[in-house]
């Protein structure tokens, strides 16, 4: 799944079940939307490996089908080839920032840019709080933050 030649992008969170394939779904639309899905490589990951092969939290996909957006998203965990195949890895918190800091100082050939996502919000939420412990609210939250940083995110990149 090397992105050659290709934009890249891979959205990190804890477990890959919650903020970041809700992120992922958000951008995919998106970049579907404006008509450049073709020139991303878009995927999710999770810094654990708790829920491999999960789907998301179905308060997660609850959320995104109210919005008309379907995801069919398998938890994973992040890969060391993903930090050389990635141009950018955009995560939640700064948990996962400095996880995916300490995984990429083990690659070689590092070459993603590893950021917050929240550094791409106009209304400068620079964290995205995990909502799985949370309400249907914290869900519909992250689904807010994700499409604001997406749309910043994706405007800076087209």
């Amino acid at each position: 799944m090397a992105a050659t030649g290709n934009k890249s992008v891979l959205f990190v969170c804890l477990g890959n079940i919650c903020r970041s394939p809700i992120a992922e779904a958000v951008f995919r639309k998106m970049a579907t939307d404006t008509g450049v899905v073709d020139q991303w490589v878009i995927d999710s990951g999770a810094t654990s490996d708790w829920n491999t092969g999960s789907l998301p939290d179905t308060r997660g996909l609850a959320c995104l089908r109210k919005y008309g957006i379907e995801t069919s998203h398998k938890a994973r965990q992040v890969t060391k080839d993903d930090f050389m195949s990635f141009e950018y890895i955009l995560c939640m918190d700064e948990s996962n920032l400095s996880d995916l800091k300490r995984k990429a100082n083990s690659v070689k050939n590092c070459r993603a840019k590893i950021e917050l996502l929240g550094s791409y919000d106009p209304q400068n939420q620079l964290i995205i709080k995990d909502p799985y412990y949370g309400s249907d609210e914290d869900f519909e939250k992250v689904y807010e933050q994700c499409l604001r940083c997406c749309k910043a995110f994706l405007e800076k990149n087209s």
